[in-house]
């Protein structure tokens, strides 16, 4: 699977519908993230089943905005609508074989029981 180009109108239903997705913030004119871009899309490739999005913080910056993206290339990744990890800097292919092993190997039953007892405590 190719990446997806995530904007304001698609970004819920992308979220909503993916069980790993995977955000890279870039801008055309960031040369870091020009060099992620082919890894990245690489690794869509390997992982079909997992949603590779991309936002261009220039075209959509209410997106930057709302997760405050301040530096790119930054990579985020959701699984089941929770953000499990999200860094700037541009990932060796590696690093991002890594990191996509350590997300899909999260068990999101106790990610779900912490953040249930963190919100327990906060209220």
């Amino acid at each position: 699977m190719s990446t997806v180009e995530l904007t304001k109108d698609n970004f819920e239903e992308t979220v909503t519908g993916s069980d790993i997705l995977l955000i890279d913030f870039w801008a055309a004119w960031c040369g870091p993230c020009r060099m992620f871009g082919p890894v990245y899309e690489k690794a869509s490739e390997r992982h079909p089943d997992i949603v590779f999005g991309k936002v261009d913080t220039e075209a959509q910056p209410e997106l930057a905005e709302a997760f405050q993206i301040s530096s790119i290339p930054t990579l985020m990744a959701v699984r089941e609508r929770t953000v499990l990890y999200a860094q700037p800097g541009a990932l060796p292919p590696q690093a991002l074989e890594e990191l996509i092993g350590k997300i899909r190997a999260v068990d999101m039953e106790d990610v779900r029981q912490k953040t249930a007892a963190g919100s327990a405590e906060a209220n």
